[in-house]
């Protein structure tokens, strides 16, 4: 794999690495180890995480924001988290390369997409199962996409349900390069390049504890199921795990050349 430097004319490829949602210490931990030689293996030409759940396994803050950034990961994406820690919120609407979501309505802190290093990066949530207090997420994409003046277009698609997050990817082939699904911590097997050149995953996965139910204590979560109380639920320990997706990209034509799911642990 060559990074944009090493392509030639209308050929030359973007090399992009995302990363699946961040859970807690061990979340950063392990993206503190493993991006910046993956960095320097594979010659990234950008590096986008999703980041709402850094902090304590629910939310980001500034703090938990700048460690991510300090470890190599170029844009923070989030979802319906990203209000959970409220210190992080004047910081929507600095310099910061942090995004909420895109459709969240107007009056809200922040921005939903961002131009770096030549690439567009997309944070978009779902509504099935995830509330109908944002806009549609498919009339929002239909408005924005003409705002963005770049080939090279990255949407996280933060969702709960697979049906919904398969309707995104088809709706969008051929107008974005890459739409990959977040949210659920569960990595899927179905990441493909569709007919028209958009790179598709349904999730990502995430990077967090491998003993543990979606990166949360394993006790915690079976307390809270068995027992249906309220139950304060802390991230689990241990090994970890990271889940990522590379897309490789033409960078005239923003469609994808190749999408390829990696998997690292650290102790």
């Amino acid at each position: 794999m060559q990074s944009r430097s090493g392509g030639q004319g209308e050929n030359a490829e973007l090399h992009i690495l995302v990363i699946g949602d961040i859970v807690g210490k061990p979340g950063r931990k392990a993206v503190s180890q493993l991006v910046t030689p993956m960095r320097e293996e594979y010659g990234f030409d950008l590096v986008v995480a999703n980041g709402e759940n850094s902090a304590g396994g629910l939310g980001m803050t500034p703090d938990t924001a700048n460690e991510m950034l300090d470890s190599g990961i170029d844009v923070l994406t989030s979802g319906n988290h990203i209000w959970a820690q409220k210190d992080i919120l004047p910081y929507l609407d600095s310099q910061m390369p942090i995004l909420r979501p895109v459709n969240y309505p107007g009056m809200v802190p922040g921005r939903g997409f961002l131009i770096k290093n030549g690439i567009a990066v997309v944070s978009l949530i779902g509504r099935t199962f995830m509330g109908n207090f944002v806009d549609c997420p498919f009339k929002t994409m239909d408005r924005i996409l003409s705002d963005i003046r770049v080939p090279c277009i990255i949407v996280d698609f933060h969702a709960e349900a697979t049906s919904e997050k398969m309707a995104m990817g088809r709706y969008l082939d051929g107008r974005v390069s890459a739409v990959l699904g977040t949210h659920t911590h569960v990595g899927t097997v179905d990441a493909m390049v569709l007919p028209k050149g958009t790179a598709y995953v349904t999730d990502i996965g995430m990077v967090g504890p491998i003993d543990s139910i979606i990166g949360d204590d394993i006790e915690s979560v079976l307390h809270h199921f068995v027992t249906a109380l309220p139950h304060r639920i802390a991230v689990g320990k241990g090994k970890t795990m990271m889940n990522a997706m590379i897309v490789s990209v033409n960078e005239k034509t923003g469609r994808a050349t190749s999408i390829e799911r990696t998997y690292k642990e650290i102790d």
